[in-house]
């Protein structure tokens, strides 16, 4: 079981760079640059969902750009505060595919915990938004339960963890749940879905190898990268440490209004990521919860640039473009 170490320890150099992330839109509009008439729309917004970025983050943007791609992404916007036909707050209906508080079984063979609310980044699409972490964390008094289901239905190969960010918590509590995980027979690949080692590179480290490098699963890590400006060297050095380790990289973007949009942003993006040594997989379109309509690409756009994209890529650096459906029994090809 998942034991807690009560004794103190000097945080790790990735937990005092996410402790210091910029929580405040007038910080991070000053360091930008950028026009002081922005703030109050921003608190606005961001009286709803925080704001939340790490400082290396925001240094890979260009001051004084409004349109920068990945401010575009962080910044909260009035446009946020609109109620828009069509999207909700839960809008994949995930609190109908919960099992057990946390634990997510959609799909044959495979389930979802959402183990923290906590991220090093608040993404201002985030179809979990609104989502209620506080009464579905399977860490928190459901974990016995969720390895009791585990247990019990012999199909699932694969346990897929996600929050929020499972990579905001510390090492010896993951190493602690993976164990758990382990001591599963019929469990043989552990996903781990995460913002962390693009927006945080820091979070790879030696603590962290360490765990992923002994485990008898599968490890596979999904990045989630939108735009090859987030890409720097850092990222790369992460991700090379991950190779070396055997984890198998892919990575999902979503589809974004102003940011992404194109098919140069999107090539651009495949080939940055497959230089360090990650696989284009998804390229999902909006999920529609509301706050994020803004950013919404329409289906007929999207197709238009995946076409493009597939005539001017390798079959392997073409992301599947995707929209999840509730209740269907996969993700939908578009």
């Amino acid at each position: 079981m998942i034991t807690r170490s009560h004794h103190l320890r000097q945080p790790r150099l990735w937990q005092s760079l996410l402790a210091q992330s910029i929580t405040d839109p007038q910080s991070l509009l000053r360091m930008l640059e950028l026009d002081p008439d922005l703030l109050n729309p921003a608190q606005l917004a961001a009286a709803g969902f925080g704001l939340r970025v790490p400082a290396g983050f925001v240094a890979r943007m260009r001051k004084g750009d409004l349109d920068d791609p990945l401010l575009r992404q962080v910044l909260p916007v009035c446009d946020e505060l609109e109620t828009t036909r069509g999207y909700s707050l839960d809008p994949l209906r995930e609190q109908h595919a919960m099992t057990v508080p946390g634990l997510l079984h959609k799909y044959q063979g495979r389930v979802l915990l959402t183990l923290t609310g906590a991220c090093a980044v608040h993404c201002r699409y985030c179809f979990r938004r609104h989502y209620p972490y506080n009464e579905h964390n399977p860490l928190n008094t459901q974990w016995e339960q969720s390895l009791d289901y585990l247990r019990k239905h012999h199909d699932i190969k694969e346990v897929i963890l996600s929050g929020g960010d499972p990579l905001s918590l510390p090492d010896s509590r993951l190493a602690g749940l993976v164990a758990d995980l382990e001591a599963v027979p019929h469990i043989e690949t552990l996903r781990i879905h995460s913002r962390l080692p693009v927006v945080l590179p820091e979070r790879v480290d030696t603590e962290m190898t360490a765990w992923a490098e002994k485990t008898r699963l599968r490890l596979v890590l999904v990045i989630h990268c939108n735009h090859a400006n987030e890409l720097g060297r850092p990222v790369a050095a992460a991700m090379a440490s991950l190779r070396a380790i055997g984890v198998t990289l892919l990575n999902q973007s979503v589809l974004l209004r102003g940011i992404n949009d194109s098919s140069t942003a999107l090539i651009d993006l495949s080939e940055r990521l497959f230089s360090i040594g990650v696989l284009p997989y998804y390229l999902h379109q909006l999920d529609r919860v509301q706050g994020a309509a803004h950013f919404e690409v329409d289906d007929k756009t999207a197709g238009a640039l995946i076409t493009e994209m597939r005539r001017r890529l390798p079959g392997y650096l073409l992301p599947r473009l995707v929209r999840e459906q509730p209740g269907e029994i996969a993700k939908t090809p578009l």
